[in-house]
């Protein structure tokens, strides 16, 4: 069984959403697919759950994936009653873009 190729430099990225917030992912990438993706920042979520589930969504796409595609697996888990304050699925693809 081989073992996994993994990139050596975790990735970093930090976007000021425009007229929201700071947005910060910490991720490395595993076999060309995006791991360990942990957002944060200074905005805000409800219900907070939101954000394990967007974690989660992110998690295992490939490193190249576009931004329409970051941003359809972000819009895929939030439900009706998730309020983003701060924060879009615009902005999270574009700091993970940043992030690799």
């Amino acid at each position: 069984m081989n073992s996994p190729t993994v990139n050596p430099d975790p990735g970093h990225g930090e976007y000021k959403i425009p007229g929201g917030k700071l947005v910060v992912v910490d991720l490395q990438v595993v076999d060309g697919c995006l791991s360990k993706v942990r957002l944060s920042g200074d905005f805000f979520l409800e219900p907070p759950e939101t954000l394990d589930a967007i974690n989660a969504a992110l998690e295992g796409l490939p490193a190249d994936a576009d931004a329409a595609r970051l941003t359809r697996a972000v819009n895929d888990v939030l439900g009706t009653d998730v309020q983003m304050f701060g924060l879009t699925p615009e902005g999270i693809a574009v700091v993970i873009q940043r992030a690799l």
